[in-house]
């Protein structure tokens, strides 16, 4: 039987379109929902019960806390976990990943596919074991065992990363965690603010998982790349901002016929 949690703060219209798609293309697949919500202040309560999900409120969020809070309130052992503004989209979703957990009493999760990334570590056969990183969980379109979560919880110290963070601990312990071929769909626009919280939180868990450092040349050449990129944009912008203009005034002289249909 299959739970699914859903990671979800202020984001009723994405939640309903999951909740929607969840229960009108798989409801034979999945046993409960559960809303995993965090202070919500917009209708999300009220989307989570308009399609019969369990709503769960946590108070402080952390990664591996909202991680640990989602595995403990799923009552079966097959964890399927999605962010709000995300959603299954291969018809035998469920199925897939059923099957891949019954076929492999060791397996502690698997990864589902939503990037080109995925496609190619999954079709060139390149493993958790060899790629953590890219082949391993991550906490959107994947599933875990819960008695291995129980074994190994998730690492509540880090920033961020607690999905690579716990496929790093699981493989070592001698679990497996493997490609389920089936797609998914990952839709999120974060303002500068936001992505600056991420990038704070990404050079943190690099550090900490994959440590990954940065020297006092290593920042400076960023900034140095990042301006020039910018500049460069900015003027390839303009450039074709004039092209684009010069051709709709040369267009107004030069209109091809039309079709009659």
């Amino acid at each position: 039987m299959i739970s699914v949690v859903i990671r979800a703060k202020n984001q009723a219209k994405a939640l309903e379109f999951l909740l929607s798609n969840l229960r009108n293309r798989y409801a034979a697949d999945i046993d409960e929902i559960v809303v995993i919500d965090n202070l919500s202040t917009d209708t999300s309560e009220a989307v989570a019960t308009k399609y019969q999900a369990r709503f769960e409120t946590i108070s402080t969020f952390s990664y591996g806390g909202s991680a640990n809070f989602a595995a403990q309130k799923a009552k079966n052992d097959i964890v399927v976990i999605f962010s709000a503004h995300s959603y299954p989209v291969s018809p035998d979703f469920f199925k897939v990943i059923q099957q891949k957990f019954d076929a492999n009493p060791n397996l502690a999760g698997t990864r589902c596919l939503h990037t080109t990334n995925d496609y190619k570590n999954y079709i060139n056969d390149i493993s958790a074991t060899v790629d953590p990183n890219k082949s391993g969980l991550i906490f959107s379109g994947s599933a875990f065992r819960k008695k291995v979560w129980e074994k190994i919880p998730f690492n509540e110290h880090v920033p961020t990363f607690e999905d690579k963070d716990w496929t790093k601990r699981v493989l070592k312990a001698g679990f497996d965690i493997e490609f389920a071929p089936v797609v998914f769909n990952y839709e999120i626009k974060r303002t500068k603010a936001q992505e600056f919280f991420r990038f704070k939180n990404d050079i943190v868990g690099n550090y900490q998982i994959w440590h990954q450092d940065y020297s006092l040349k290593n920042c400076f050449a960023g900034l140095f790349f990042s301006v020039l990129r910018l500049t460069k944009l900015f003027f390839v912008d303009v450039f074709y901002s004039f092209k684009r203009f010069f051709y709709q005034i040369s267009f107004q002289f030069n209109k091809p016929k039309k079709f009659d249909y």
